[in-house]
């Protein structure tokens, strides 16, 4: 199966939403990559086993269910995870691009290759379009997660004096 779709993150019709830019959502991206507890429900650890030049292979351990994956990435550009198969789990991938179709305008493309067979039957039809919308979801949540991301950094903190208490 594959599945593609497009999230805005800068509406330059709607000054409610902050606009972030290039770098914020890439940091954002970053951290999903570095620490993606925040971003996967259900995952208890990330393990980092390997750094190289093509990427970083990760264990995510999700309680009964391991999973490693090899992430490759162009810098401030996209991102890919690619599942590794084990016995449990068949392989797939997600990429995720930044996409800017004019200044100041970003959305994030998020590209799902997967080797579920959609099916020509009713029930397999019914799964696909059920999976398709929770990779929707999670996709939402990515994106909610990377402004929460982008606005903590923004957000001065306050001095503490010596004693450990705000001034």
């Amino acid at each position: 199966m594959r599945f593609e779709h497009l999230i805005q993150i800068n509406d330059l019709t709607n000054r409610l939403i902050p606009p972030l830019t290039r770098d914020e959502v890439w940091a954002g991206l970053m951290q999903r990559v570095e620490d993606p507890c925040a971003f996967l429900p259900g995952l208890e650890q990330c393990h980092i086993i390997e750094r190289n030049i093509t990427g970083i292979r990760r264990r995510l351990d999700f309680g009964t269910a391991t999973i490693e994956d090899h992430v490759t990435l162009e810098d401030g550009i996209w991102v890919r995870f690619n599942i590794l198969p084990n016995t449990g789990h068949a392989a797939g991938s997600l990429t995720i691009a930044i996409e800017s179709p004019q200044e100041d305008s970003l959305f994030l493309r998020f590209t799902y290759q997967t080797h579920f067979d959609q099916g020509s039957n009713s029930e397999d039809q019914a799964y696909s379009e059920y999976v398709k919308s929770a990779y929707h979801q999670s996709d939402i949540d990515t994106v909610r997660i990377i402004r929460s991301l982008s606005a903590a950094r923004k957000t001065p903190q306050r001095p503490e004096s010596v004693s450990g208490r705000r001034k």
